[in-house]
């Protein structure tokens, strides 16, 4: 614009200058207001004019007051990076935190092993430097050694192959054992034992010495009930193919022969056994084991086998370990704590204890976590060298485990807070190891020779 490039001359008078600054401005308004347009024009054909943006303005640098600010924020930054100096409210929270993951059953804490007696610390990976390989079974058919995932196919090919020696007591193990369901059993047994009660009372009428396999009952009770079939055949009950009327080709029927009726009684009495009867199970193999006096006998590595949980849950698990020393620290309700606890125990199927003999051995031995105290003190009396003599067992904490005959008051091992592991001590009874001591008659060896043989050092 010529009024922009042009200076006013030096000689205008004060009342030019003013004009000559009003026409600035509205040169200034009217370039700003855009293009001009016609009255005649569609301003809606027009697209709208795009204004440029204004040119970025330079930041003030800070005065003195901000400076001041920031440097104070950054002081404080590094203040909270620094570990602070501990107070006694936090060695006393501390503490308790320690006390509470000892209640909990926590087992370690950042994989750092507690060092209470009794403590319990979680599988580690890897099979290196485990208390014990796994859980072990014995075979009560044929003896054989099993680990936890063999037992039940192995027990199963025992009993397929008791048939060729007895195959009334194999029929009767098939049945309790191959099904699962026990309202199924002992209606399929109901069915059986109404047969032969029908042919007992009855053994004039031939009826009652036929069985229809394609029978409604027959199918919905028998036939998919494995061992139902194969006692009814061990038993006299023959296969055959009967006329029937409207059918050309026949049905099966299972059939005793009346030559069998004058057995009767031993009839009856493999119905009994069938009644009587139960299902066949691996029996837990204790894996008894000595171990020489060590300050590690309350260090524990227990495979996964210990756990009712999956490898992904447990170590789920162990990520949510210190979430649960966190909500234990709050104040909770005694039905809480035990809700809590209950919860806990079903995390376990076994448990490993060791007991502190007092010459300073461990006998170790692997119980099932729902097993009763009085287990504990019969695998430890059957491992004495002499098991007349009374004792106690103390559990962790000073718990005192007492022996009861009564099942109402013989507890669980996971309820005495035993599970998956920990460490007991036994205490002979005061006056009768007096009355040994006085006598001279002390026998410096505790356990039974062939277990002392095979004592270990733990490492």
């Amino acid at each position: 614009s010529p009024l922009l490039s042009s200076p006013p001359p030096s000689t205008t008078a004060p009342a030019d200058m003013k004009k000559f600054f009003e026409d600035v401005k509205k040169d200034i308004k009217f370039k700003s207001a855009g293009p001009g347009k016609k009255l005649t024009d569609d301003s809606s054909s027009r697209p709208p004019p795009v204004r440029s943006a204004p040119p970025p303005q330079r930041r003030p640098g800070p005065n003195e007051g901000a400076q001041m600010a920031g440097a104070a924020a950054l002081a404080r930054v590094e203040q909270l990076q620094r570990p602070r100096p501990l107070t006694s409210q936090d060695a006393i929270r501390i503490q308790v935190k320690k006390e509470l993951e000892a209640e909990a059953a926590a087992t370690a804490v950042e994989g750092k092993p507690t060092a209470g007696e009794g403590s319990r610390l979680p599988a580690k990976e890897g099979p290196a430097a485990l208390s014990v390989t796994g859980v072990f079974f014995t075979c009560p058919l044929t003896g054989a050694t099993l680990a936890k995932s063999e037992r039940e196919t192995h027990i199963k090919e025992a009993i397929l192959m008791r048939f060729a020696e007895d195959p009334v007591e194999a029929s009767i193990m098939m049945i309790h054992t191959f099904n699962k369901d026990r309202e199924r059993v002992k209606s399929g047994i109901d069915i059986i034992t109404k047969y032969i009660d029908n042919i007992c009372k009855h053994p004039e009428e031939e009826k009652y010495r036929k069985i229809k396999v394609h029978n409604k009952v027959f199918q919905e009770k028998l036939r998919s009930l494995d061992g139902s079939r194969e006692f009814l055949q061990a038993v006299g009950f023959e296969s055959q193919i009967l006329p029937v009327e409207g059918k050309d080709d026949g049905e099966e029927f299972l059939v005793l022969p009346e030559g069998a009726l004058s057995g009767l009684e031993e009839l009856q009495g493999r119905l009994s056994r069938l009644q009587a009867g139960g299902p066949v199970r691996a029996q837990l193999d204790r894996q008894p084991q000595v171990y020489r006096p060590s300050p590690l006998a309350s260090r524990f590595d227990l495979p996964l086998d210990f756990y009712n949980l999956t490898a992904e849950e447990l170590k789920r698990e162990q990520q949510l370990k210190s979430e649960v020393v966190e909500r234990n620290a709050m104040l909770r309700t005694k039905a809480m704590r035990e809700r809590d606890e209950q919860r806990e125990r079903r995390k376990y199927s076994y448990c490993l204890l060791r007991v502190r003999l007092p010459d300073g051995h461990l006998l170790q031995g692997t119980f099932l976590a729902g097993e009763r105290v009085s287990a504990l003190y019969r695998f430890v009396r059957d491992s004495l060298l002499d098991d007349w003599q009374p004792f106690e067992l103390v559990a962790p904490g000073g718990q005192r485990l007492q022996e009861h005959q009564d099942p109402a008051q013989d507890p669980p091992l996971n309820e005495c807070n035993l599970a998956p592991a920990a460490v007991l001590s036994l205490c002979w009874d005061a006056a009768v190891q007096a009355d040994i001591e006085a006598a001279g008659a002390q026998n410096h060896s505790v356990l039974k020779p062939e277990l002392m043989q095979n004592a270990r050092t733990l490492s």
